[in-house]
């Protein structure tokens, strides 16, 4: 399949590049793949036809946006790879696994292919109102967004409950929709599946109106940064509804005194030392920085400690943009292997996440880097903790 390239690179402004290469030398995978976004927008520029079928590098992007970041011409290389895989997509050339995700997000609204009725069995008895069934007597000022694998994957529900905990302490208003709620679409838009994006916008929008809720918290860095982005979520009246990341929400509350944190986190009766990694969806493509930060702080016990790649510089776990359902090209040590490491260098303790990607990515990197053991490690450990597991530690037993 050949790829006619003039509307593509009028609509993606890809005349304004200046061929610096700051997106490939900034590509946190470039190194590691034949992933190279200047030499692609260079073919899109002088070539009449592209091959995009023999293109296997296209679904190495984790859409970690550091290309967009560093453009000094606002070109925004990612999205030329996004509209690439559109055209694969359209065709049906694509990874059996990315075939699947779709495929599980069309018939149950989430990327894994769960059942939807098993969506909420993560509360487990959590305090959690029914956000739809609450919307005429009692509608909810907040809508707990929880997500597709905060729901269903054992290791993320733990966090889900940890912030409905959190959230009835505070004596927040708040709900979630239950079993009716669908992927955000954020992953799904990135693998270049307009059309089924384009679907979960119109039947996500309608049902989060429904609510009643102004307000919208997400437990995710992705689900928070479509929502904020790229769906124009209205509520009545013509105003917008707000979306926050949880840990923005967690560090107004904290500071407002509404949520109290008694309780010290230790090691072995010792304070504990955590580092911190920065979401590329919360950082780089959000710029929240000091919410997660501020959370941490506020936690007795916690010295926080920081990498040398933080903030805007931090690492991409390689979660993103699809890829944790693609395997992609990259044959040698995966990002998620170096950022461990660089988070055991800092003498940490716990490495601390708030996204669910990076808590199953890097957590996993720890096992197979074998850093969770103590007799390889000169009897220090490593653990990846999402934030909420440590304030829910702070508030004690529950």
């Amino acid at each position: 399949m050949a790829l006619k390239t003039k509307t593509m690179t009028e609509s993606l402004e890809l005349f304004g590049c200046i061929q610096c290469g700051k997106c490939t030398g900034g590509c946190p995978v470039a190194r590691k793949t034949v992933l190279n976004v200047r030499n692609m927008i260079y073919r899109m520029l002088v070539k009449p036809e592209m091959k995009v079928e023999a293109h296997e590098e296209l679904w190495d992007c984790t859409s970690c946006f550091t290309c967009v970041e560093r453009c000094p011409k606002d070109v925004q290389p990612a999205e030329l790879i996004i509209a690439l895989r559109g055209e694969l997509v359209e065709s049906g050339r694509i990874p059996e696994t990315i075939g699947a995700a779709l495929m599980g997000t069309f018939r149950q609204g989430n990327p894994s292919g769960m059942a939807r009725e098993d969506r909420a069995a993560w509360a487990d008895g959590a305090p959690a109102k029914n956000a739809l069934a609450a919307a005429d007597s009692d509608p909810c000022e907040w809508l707990y967004y929880v997500g597709c694998t905060p729901s269903y994957d054992m290791r993320a529900q733990p966090v889900t409950r940890a912030l409905v905990r959190a959230f009835a302490t505070a004596g927040l208003n708040f709900g979630t929709l239950d079993t009716e709620e669908s992927c955000c679409g954020n992953e799904i838009r990135r693998l270049g599946e307009v059309g089924l994006f384009e679907m979960l916008v119109e039947e996500n929008s309608e049902i989060f109106r429904s609510t009643g809720a102004k307000r919208m918290v997400t437990t995710s860095p992705h689900c928070f940064n479509t929502f904020k982005n790229e769906y124009g979520l209205d509520v009545a009246d013509g105003q917008s509804m707000e979306v926050w990341h949880y840990t923005q929400l967690v560090a107004r509350l904290i500071a407002e005194g509404r949520l109290a944190l008694p309780n010290e986190v230790t090691v072995d009766g010792c304070p504990v030392k955590v580092t911190y990694h920065d979401p590329c969806f919360l950082g780089k493509q959000n710029h929240v920085y000091d919410e997660p930060r501020a959370i941490l702080k506020a936690i007795p016990g916690v010295e926080l400690v920081e990498m040398d790649r933080s903030r805007e510089r931090s690492l991409c776990c390689e979660g993103g943009g699809g890829r944790m359902w693609a395997e992609g090209t990259n044959l040698e040590e995966r990002l998620a292997f170096q950022r461990v490491h660089e988070a055991a260098e800092t003498g940490a303790d716990i490495l601390a996440v708030a996204c669910p990607f990076c808590l199953l990515t890097l957590e996993d990197a720890v096992k197979v880097q074998k850093l969770d053991d103590p007799e390889q490690n000169d009897g220090r450990t490593l653990r990846v903790m999402d934030i909420m597991e440590l304030v829910n530690q702070a508030l004690g037993e529950g």
